[in-house]
């Protein structure tokens, strides 16, 4: 942006694998030459927000693309204390290929990070010290990812206090945000649609099994509901409606300029591999809205 001009800021919400949307979101703004001064994250939108600021959207929008399942899963390491997953993992590849170890001074863009205190409940902003710490901080899905030590407390995700993070682009400097929230078209079924689209086997599974039982009378014909959902979807579903709440309140009180909201229905929370779905949709996102977009930049 030009001298004279309103500063942008963009607050990129949560929202797991949802968030490849924000790929999509910015790699649309630069095309249409609309670039942020100052760019906020949380959860996901941490970690999006981070590549852009350290000029390095290009690479991570490659990876998720080349992302499939087995990938998705050799990034998983299991820990016993304080979370499923430690999160070492995922953490050793941001710091080696998305912030090369950069320091929050180091970056083209400003940026923050949006994390919860575990301890007193409160909101905390990051914007010193290394960049992957802090957004791993901002990633720790409580119950799912180990807490991280810093300052002197346990922080973990936080979209448990302020999943788009608008305040903190104001108080960033930003005149104008546009805040992007991936989590506004979800859609909590977990049905055999729903399995055809993630895994066949699973639903093929369930079929021959209902089927079976059907016939043998021990199950009533109406009884459609299909496999259980597993323990991470029962678990980030509770999280995301507990986010999603959080997020309509923040969002009254502290409205965006504009806001956009990819449409990825079904696209569940692992679903890493579908980066290419999500990304698309964040471009639509901002084509669906341009005309707005570019009417709060010219106030």
């Amino acid at each position: 942006m030009t001298t004279g001009q309103p500063r942008l800021g963009l607050a990129l919400g949560s929202g797991s694998a949802r968030g490849w949307a924000h790929v999509g979101v910015l790699r649309a703004l630069v095309e249409q030459g609309i670039r942020a001064d100052v760019i906020a994250g949380c959860s996901m939108g941490a970690i999006v927000g981070a590549a852009y600021a350290a000029g390095r959207i290009e690479q991570l929008q490659a990876w998720a693309l080349a992302l499939d399942r087995k990938g998705v899963f050799g990034l998983i390491d299991f820990g016993l204390r304080g979370g499923l997953i430690k999160g070492d993992r995922l953490l050793d590849f941001f710091h080696g290929q998305v912030a090369a170890g950069c320091q929050f001074s180091e970056l083209s863009v400003p940026f923050g990070a949006v994390a919860t205190d575990l301890a007193s409940g409160e909101e905390v902003w990051l914007r010193e010290g290394k960049v992957s710490e802090a957004v791993r901080a901002s990633c720790a899905v409580p119950g799912l990812f180990q807490p991280v030590w810093r300052g002197g407390s346990f922080l973990v995700d936080g979209s448990i206090v302020n999943p788009i993070p608008v305040s903190l682009c104001r108080a960033m400097g930003a005149d104008v945000v546009i805040a992007v929230d991936p989590g506004s078209d979800r859609i909590r079924s977990f049905t055999p649609v729903e399995r055809i689209a993630t895994d066949g086997s699973a639903y093929r599974g369930w079929l021959r099994s209902a089927l079976q039982r059907w016939r043998s009378g021990a199950v009533d014909a109406g009884d459609h509901r299909g496999p259980l959902p597993s323990m991470s979807d029962t678990f980030l579903s509770a999280i995301a409606i507990m986010q999603e709440g959080i997020a309509h309140r923040r969002l009254a009180v502290e409205p965006p300029d504009v806001l956009l909201t990819p449409r990825l229905g079904p696209l569940g929370p692992f679903e890493y591999h579908r980066a290419a779905v999500a990304i698309e949709e964040g471009r639509a996102a901002v084509a669906g809205m341009l005309g707005d977009i570019r009417a709060a930049l010219a106030r």
